[in-house]
């Protein structure tokens, strides 16, 4: 590989579900790749066994391939570093923790969990007990099969001095450090270690992650300079703040929200609830990042142009789902009645309508401009797909109205549409109008117990022209549906 070559990576650990905080961290290296035709890695960092999520990396990298991110090596990419899950690479981890270990480095532990609980409660850390264990004794103990770890032997005086791209110099003194183990127990290694340990082996130039990994950046410095490699360059992004600046939102949110939230941190959920991932990545990509004051709309080919590290805040970002749906809405408003038809035939189908391609081309335009996602179109057109609408009699009379002059406005209306000859939604209309006149009542006290009658529901497209697209003998039926339940209402 080319000394400039730019090469970044993603490396999720499978203990949930892929949040917004997480494909933003993922939207950002694969942009800076794309800018610098670089390349990008996806790794899946599985060392913690405790909280692993048995299929988290099958969605995961489900949710990044609809989102439109891509990688060049990675599960289901391969690549010459391969494999690219952790818990496949434990014998890299193992032969640089012994090379810490021939170097001075590092050292064996033997401390039991009873020890060391009472150490942290004592000294807020790891008081290096073993430190200073001869070691030919460590190594005999080991060999005997006694139960230990690897930690690092931290310095214990001076100060570590790290440089992150956006937030400059970072410095911590030493003695704030404990020795931190690098090899667990089981053989496995702590994310410290085999992070640093995959970065070097698999060239990564530029480590973009989030300001979580902060507070662990001077153990990580530490490690690399300790085996003697280049240091990447470090970029920390900013934390993302749940709406209303009411803390940082975090991957173990329950992501079960509830059917009447639109919302969600989870890019699963999101896809469900009927976001276009243009609109995620657009919205994920201004979290942190902005071009200029001017510019706001992008799409993914076009942040692959523009998109720059020098231009990402580290200030706190808050996630806005009302931007979200500003972005949705223009998707929405922009796509074609083709593609839209695409987008919301899958979501009629889950609801149990077999739609009509035919007609719902015909109810798009009318529903575009009040839709904000997908979904929200099975609320407004979902009745238009049934064969029967299910209604209560009640519903069907007005409030200033009664069961008799509801029956005559609906016998008139059904008498009236069966007479037109031309059934169109203007000619509906007009009729429609001129019978509210004959009737000596408002147009909307007419309309309402059409629409309840023809949708079930108070809202509805436009009426006149959803009656049309329904066809006569359609619209006659629920009419006289609608009449049947009104005369048998107090039987």
């Amino acid at each position: 590989m080319s000394p400039n070559k730019i090469q970044v990576r993603f490396a999720p650990s499978p203990t949930g579900y892929l949040h917004i905080g997480g494909a933003r961290t993922a939207l950002y290296n694969y942009l800076y790749a794309r800018k610098h035709n670089g390349k990008m890695i996806l790794r899946i960092e599985d060392t913690d066994r405790n909280r692993f999520v048995e299929d988290s990396t099958e969605k995961l990298i489900h949710d990044l391939k609809w989102l439109g991110i891509t990688w060049d090596e990675g599960p289901e990419v391969g690549g010459k570093n391969e494999p690219y899950v952790q818990s496949e690479r434990l014998q890299y981890y193992q032969k640089y923790a012994t090379n810490l270990l021939n170097n001075d480095k590092a050292y064996y532990c033997f401390c039991n969990k009873e020890r060391l609980d009472k150490v942290r409660s004592e000294h807020n850390g790891y008081d290096g007990h073993c430190r200073t264990i001869d070691k030919t004794v460590a190594y005999n103990r080991v060999q005997n099969g006694e139960k230990h770890t690897i930690r690092f032997k931290s310095p214990r005086t001076g100060i570590t001095n790290v440089t992150d791209l956006i937030r400059h110099e970072i410095s911590i003194q030493n003695e704030q450090l404990d020795d931190f183990i690098l090899i667990k127990t089981d053989g496995f290694p702590v994310y410290h270690l085999a992070a640093m340990v995959d970065d070097h082996l698999m060239n990564i130039t530029h480590v973009i992650r989030g300001e979580e990994w902060l507070s662990s950046l001077p153990k990580h410095a530490l490690i690399i300079r300790a085996l003697e490699w280049n240091e990447p360059t470090w970029c920390h992004l900013s934390v993302l703040k749940q709406s209303g600046g009411k803390g940082k939102i975090s991957k173990r949110q329950n992501s079960k929200t509830q059917e009447s939230d639109k919302h969600s941190i989870f890019i699963g959920d999101l896809r469900k609830k009927g976001f276009h991932p243009e609109a995620i990545i657009n919205w994920m990509a201004l979290m942190g990042w902005s071009l200029d004051d001017k510019h706001e709309d992008f799409k993914l080919s076009e942040l692959e142009q523009v998109f720059s590290l020098k231009r990402v805040n580290p200030s706190p970002a808050t996630v806005n789902f009302e931007k979200l749906d500003h972005f949705q809405g223009k998707y929405v408003r922009s796509m074609s009645i083709s593609d839209l038809n695409c987008h919301i035939t899958p979501f009629l189908i889950k609801a149990g309508y077999h739609d009509d391609d035919s007609q719902l081309n015909q109810l798009i335009p009318l529903i575009r401009d009040r839709i904000t996602t997908f979904k929200d179109s099975v609320e407004w057109i979902g009745f238009c797909f049934k064969n029967k609408i299910e209604i209560q009699p009640i519903d069907l009379i007005s409030k200033k109205s009664t069961q008799k002059e509801t029956l005559l406005i609906l016998n008139n209306v059904q008498q009236t549409l069966t007479n037109l000859t031309t059934f169109d939604h203007i000619s509906i209309e007009n009729s429609l109008r001129l019978l509210a006149k004959t009737l000596d009542i408002k147009v909307g006290q007419l309309l309402n117990p059409v629409r309840i009658a023809i949708s079930g529901q108070k809202v509805s497209p436009p009426l006149f022209e959803t009656i049309e697209i329904l066809g006569k003998n359609k619209i006659i039926d629920r009419i006289q549906y609608a009449i049947d339940r009104l005369n048998n209402m107090n039987r």
